[in-house]
């Protein structure tokens, strides 16, 4: 790809990234309406496939014909949400605001406002990483306070889960990351 005389090489590079995911996302809309059967259970009419090639995008990943698409639909219109601690709405949001906004919009569950009432009353809790589904909230604690949860997220897909970041906002990152996978304290289903 060209560089632009006034665009670096790192801004062709992200250009290039996003109009690959963008043609990427063009096929895979006619392989998910070839693909999918008369058996399935997902019903094809109510599929908004054009809604998640755009999630997809927004959230860094395939979105899989077998994946919760409400769940993926959900936490991609919170991605880029500024954070903001106490707060639960699009103008700011905090790490247990997003989880309670998005199991509340996805579920119809409500989870309590904090992350550690969140992992010691809501929660059905698995500490291996391995049995994580998508869904599952996931909680982290502070450096050398292993019994504490001060950090909560919802778990999407191959080791990826969205958070509120205090620093980046609504985001996705990698259970696998050195930062996360030092925090790990458990994951979960709500009750």
């Amino acid at each position: 790809m060209a560089v632009r005389h006034s665009e670096s090489p790192r801004a062709a590079w992200h250009r290039a990234g996003c109009f690959r995911r963008w043609a990427i996302g063009a096929l895979l809309l006619p392989v998910l309406l070839l693909t999918a059967s008369c058996g399935s259970k997902k019903n094809l009419e109510q599929t908004d496939f054009q809604a998640l090639v755009r999630a997809s995008q927004v959230l860094g990943f395939d979105i899989d014909w077998d994946d919760d698409h409400a769940l993926m639909l959900e936490a991609a219109r919170w991605v880029g949400t500024p954070y903001k601690s106490g707060g639960k709405g699009r103008n700011g949001i905090d790490c247990s605001g997003l989880s309670c906004q998005i199991y509340e919009n996805v579920y119809r569950v409500r989870l309590s406002r904090r992350s550690e009432d969140q992992y010691r009353k809501d929660c059905r809790r698995h500490k291996r990483r391995v049995h994580l589904k998508s869904g599952d909230l996931v909680f982290f604690h502070p450096t050398g306070k292993r019994r504490r949860v001060n950090h909560v997220g919802i778990y999407l897909k191959d080791n990826l889960f969205i958070h509120a970041s205090s620093s980046r906002g609504v985001c996705v990152d990698n259970l696998d990351d050195d930062y996360w996978d030092r925090h790990w304290l458990g994951g979960g289903r709500p009750q």
